[in-house]
């Protein structure tokens, strides 16, 4: 994975195509009606990486390469869009490329702003969307099932696959997500072999007004988090229009006005940090004269595959990794002082890769 990526959907109206304007600040039309967002949008925003600058000035780098998350904006979903209703199922095949789904949810009151079912409730508009997503992934289950059946005759090794689905399509008829479904190692690595998308991770960012600064909470948001926590989902409040507003400013104006509200940080940062928590990411740095860059590997990636993110040829002839800590970097001013100091450690290919780990590799 080199860049996570992750589908935003949520109902109309519900602040997704702002949420999605603040955290790209690309202008795709956020208009107080249905299906303003035809095609998906797609923006790559960068992580906001203080290490990055801290290295960069150590090692007097020409230029720096944060790590990015790509966001992809989906139409309006309604009742009905498995079946072909408002956009249909067009849409459902743009999120199966994605690693994660941001569910936007509203959790604000605004008669101005008409909600598509007529009341604001976020656990009726969550079970909307759940349902969609199920019987989308109930078809693709069901024509996998069958195209696998024939295939499965005289085949044994086809047979843990088809029973695998078949749990998958027992599970989807009992109106569940498949991320509750209870499988064995194995089991998991064969259902993810299959874009479905009730397998996939959800966060929910909870949209708020700026009625609920700073502390982001209220009734509905406090609804959305019970529901999570059954599911095992994480929640992230966010007041997307805000979020639009800061969008505009430099980030030094930016930062000024977050604290004048009595935040810390943007809504963004926080969501791309609960998104790499949720899908056990995690970044190394290389840094040089050339470049200071941040690489996103999956927690545990050994240190002969986290060079392989870099070049294949890495990974083919590599020799060994030598290790810096970000902290023992900033310490002893670069590499050259870490060495002096004994904190540059040489570690093979079986190593496991920390995040902030700053790494030179070796290789034939």
């Amino acid at each position: 994975m080199s860049n996570l990526s992750c589908g935003i959907v949520g109902l109309p109206n519900v602040g997704k195509s702002t949420l999605f304007n603040a955290l790209t600040r690309k202008a795709a039309a956020a208009e107080n009606y249905p299906f303003c967002t035809i095609d998906p949008n797609v923006g790559i925003v960068e992580v906001s990486d203080l290490r990055l600058q801290k290295l960069s000035s150590i090692s007097h780098s020409k230029k720096i390469i944060p790590a990015t998350v790509t966001f992809v904006d989906i139409a309006g979903l309604v009742e009905g869009a498995s079946e072909g209703q408002g956009l249909g199922n067009k849409f459902l095949t743009n999120i199966r490329d994605t690693d994660a789904i941001i569910h936007v949810v509203r959790c604000f009151q605004d008669d101005d702003v008409i909600h598509v079912l007529g009341e604001v409730d976020p656990i009726a508009d969550i079970k909307i969307i759940n349902m969609e997503l199920i019987l989308s992934d109930l078809q693709m289950a069901e024509n996998t099932y069958s195209r696998m059946e024939k295939q499965a005759k005289g085949k044994k090794e086809l047979q843990p696959t088809l029973d695998v689905l078949k749990k998958a399509l027992d599970h989807l008829n009992q109106e569940k997500p498949l991320r509750k479904l209870d499988l064995s190692e194995e089991e998991k690595k064969i259902l993810a072999l299959y874009p479905f998308l009730t397998n996939k991770k959800v966060l929910y960012a909870a949209n708020v007004s700026e009625d609920s600064l700073p502390s982001l909470e209220n009734p509905l948001v406090q609804k959305v988090r019970e529901f999570a926590k059954e599911e095992g989902s994480l929640v992230v409040p966010i007041c997307a229009k805000l979020e639009q507003e800061v969008g505009q400013l430099s980030p030094e104006e930016a930062m000024e006005f977050l604290q004048s509200l009595g935040l810390s940080e943007t809504g963004l940062d926080r969501l791309i940090k609960v998104s790499f928590s949720l899908l056990d990411l995690i970044t190394y740095i290389t840094t040089g004269e050339i470049e200071t860059r941040a690489w996103t590997i999956l927690k545990g990636t050994p240190a002969n595959e986290a060079a392989g993110k870099i070049h294949t040829d890495l990974q083919k002839g590599f020799i060994r990794a030598e290790v810096v800590s970000y902290d023992d970097m900033v310490t002893y001013n670069g590499r050259v002082g870490a060495r002096e100091h004994g904190k540059a450690k040489s570690e093979g290919k079986e190593y496991i890769v920390q995040d902030g780990d700053v790494i030179l590799f070796f290789h034939n």
